[in-house]
């Protein structure tokens, strides 16, 4: 009952080979791939597997990846592709936004992976969940898996490269984060990473005048690991499974309805 998660990003497609499709399920074989070399897929790292029971995969890249990513998939000629699609409720989520089927399936799915952590560990309680890659979003989620609404902004690079093309002379160095910049680059990263950690803070504010109670904050992406250190008044833990954990969690509970 081996089952497959795929998480196209804006930049990469990642994937996990688990032993059955349920949270906490152990991990047989991981991946990563630029979407530039998608088609190697088949030949290269998925060549060697073992065929999975079952699929299914979260993609924000559009419908030309994920074509590609399908024609990858054929390797496998019993397995059934299948995606997320946002909607009203699902494995403990209920979707407020205006639009439900509008949501990012990255943002929906991390938020379900979130609130799977938060009931992992004792009782509910409000979650903060932070996405931080090409772009940045910052999702509200209260006790009862609602979710409330969230933010979005670049992230570092596009922020850089905003600047760098509307700016004359100024080139993208790489700097340090540091309170009180006085060179360019210390200018830019600093400004880069407080632009971020000042709306997950917003946020984190908005989320406890709202439910009353100190929400628990999650942080994923693959830049997470660049901002979580200088986000230093808030609590709040890096969980780079976040999408894999949503979608075994939609997963087990498809299963079992």
């Amino acid at each position: 009952m081996s089952f497959l998660a795929i998480d196209i990003g804006n930049t990469r497609l990642k994937w996990a080979l688990y032993g059955s499709p349920q949270p906490g399920a152990a991990v047989l074989s991981h991946g990563a791939v630029f979407l530039e070399t998608i088609d190697t897929l088949a030949d290269g790292e998925w060549k060697a597997l073992p065929e999975p029971a079952s699929m299914l995969g979260c993609n924000v890249a559009g419908d030309a990846i994920r074509m590609r990513v399908e024609e990858q998939l054929e390797l496998w000629q019993q397995l059934e592709p299948r995606w997320v699609v946002s909607s009203a409720h699902a494995a403990g989520i209920s979707n407020g936004y205006d639009h439900p089927a509008r949501l990012g399936t990255d943002r929906f799915v991390a938020q379900i992976g979130a609130r799977h952590h938060v009931l992992a560990r004792g009782p509910s309680r409000p979650v903060l969940v932070v996405m931080i890659g090409t772009a940045v979003t910052v999702d509200a989620v209260d006790a009862e898996g609602r979710f409330l609404g969230g933010l979005i902004l670049p992230g570092h690079g596009i922020m850089l490269k905003a600047l760098e093309s509307g700016t004359a002379g100024l080139r993208v160095p790489t700097g340090n984060v540091v309170r009180f910049p006085t060179n360019t680059s210390d200018a830019l990263t600093s400004g880069g990473t407080y632009a971020i950690t000042g709306a997950i803070e917003r946020m984190h504010r908005h989320l406890l005048q709202h439910t009353g109670e100190t929400p628990v904050t999650l942080i994923g992406g693959g830049a997470g690991w660049k901002v979580a250190p200088d986000l230093d008044n808030i609590e709040h833990e890096l969980v780079d499974s976040l999408i894999f954990d949503g979608l075994l969690a939609l997963q087990s509970h498809r299963l079992a309805l």
